[in-house]
């Protein structure tokens, strides 16, 4: 990004630009798009990076290209007026094809088997009337998302409690002292810069990385389920069908038609995970995380590669979900839609925003910068 930046052509063609970057880059990033003097064209899965910096939204789907103006949330409002008008003219279409085709029937009936000339000629022309009416294509069934739902087991009021934690490697301390409750229900983002120890904090919650200091003390009745970012957990020897079979005594056609919901084909499902796209072993991942049915979800940056509309199947499975939600996430349109609670992890500290999506933590945490500051 600084080398093209600094290069400063006339066009600048970014794919997928912010997809590593932590909440304070993109924020910088969508500053200096803002203030671009050339002519920029992005591919991006961030609703949020879209609605403030695009001016047109240029939508593949089904191979057509459709061009709108605005950003995502003029684009989806668009879409949608867009998708309603096709669908109310090629059904009003279809209508009169059907009622131009009962009368020709009735008229071909009417003349004795076909026998009467003049209802010959007739059913002729309302052939030829048929033939000649505009058509509009019937619109596109809306993109395919996953299957994707979560059930679970009530548990304890109290899910997760951490009191005094502290962890540093060598001379780099992450985090000290950090003490965090989370109850049953709540959705809780966890943000902060990169390098900040949000995933060591998850590990730690799991049992993979011990603390220097402190302790963490999930409730009794807690099971636990985790989304790891760069997919460590799945098995690459295996197949996803096998992967499924492990998790939950299915048969292969069972396996198979439970994979098709997130959008595996044969060849996929029979592919050794190690060979996936990032993408599909997300999938992978979710539909795993599905079958498990935990109580507490600990996801470290779930829809990094994920398309628009698996995430928004993610977000709706998320909002149905009855258990806990702990999400590592740079997505800020995600967390709007997701999180109930926000807590930063910010020189080596936790800072809570309860009651807070991702806008309103922004404007909690510009109310509390000034008195750190003073």
């Amino acid at each position: 990004l600084a080398k093209v930046l600094v290069e400063a052509p006339d066009l600048l063609l970014l794919d997928e630009p912010d997809n590593h970057l932590d909440l304070a880059a993109k924020e910088d990033l969508e500053r200096t798009l803002e203030r671009y003097g050339g002519t920029v064209v992005l591919i991006s899965h961030d609703r949020y990076l879209l609605d403030l910096v695009a001016d047109g939204i240029l939508e593949l789907d089904h191979g057509v290209a459709t061009q709108y103006e605005g950003g995502y949330t003029e684009y989806v409002a668009e879409r949608a007026e867009r998708r309603a008008r096709a669908e109310k003219a090629w059904g009003m279409e279809e209508k009169e094809l059907q009622r131009l085709d009962a009368a020709r029937r009735r008229i071909i009936a009417w003349s004795s088997g076909g026998q009467n000339e003049k209802m010959i000629r007739r059913a002729r022309n309302i052939e030829r009337r048929m033939e000649r009416m505009p058509r509009t294509d019937r619109p596109t069934s809306d993109r395919r998302g996953i299957g994707l739902a979560f059930q679970a087991e009530r548990g304890g009021d109290r899910v997760l409690q951490i009191k005094g934690l502290s962890k540093a490697f060598g001379d780099k301390s992450l985090f000290q002292d950090l003490d965090l409750t989370l109850w049953r229900g709540e959705r809780v983002g966890l943000v902060g810069g990169n390098g900040t120890g949000k995933s060591v904090l998850l590990k730690t919650i799991l049992g993979e990385i011990a603390p220097d200091a402190g302790t963490v003390n999930l409730g009794p009745t807690i099971q636990v389920g985790h989304y790891a970012q760069e997919h460590e957990d799945l098995d690459g020897t295996r197949t996803p069908i096998e992967e499924i079979r492990r998790v939950r005594p299915l048969s292969e056609g069972a396996a198979l038609g439970f994979l098709g919901r997130f959008l595996f084909d044969q060849a996929m499902a029979t592919r050794p995970i190690s060979r996936l796209s990032g993408g599909e072993r997300s999938r992978m991942q979710m539909a795993r995380l599905m079958l498990e049915s935990p109580n507490f979800l600990l996801l470290d940056e779930p829809t990094n590669h994920f398309d628009i509309a698996s995430a928004e199947v993610l977000e709706d499975a998320l909002a149905e979900y009855s258990g806990t939600v702990f999400v590592v996430s740079h997505d800020r349109y995600f967390l709007d839609t997701v999180a109930t609670r926000i807590v930063e992890l910010e020189g080596g500290r936790l800072w809570d925003y309860p009651d807070c999506n991702y806008t309103a933590y922004l404007a909690e945490r510009a109310k509390r910068r000034p008195i750190l500051a003073s």
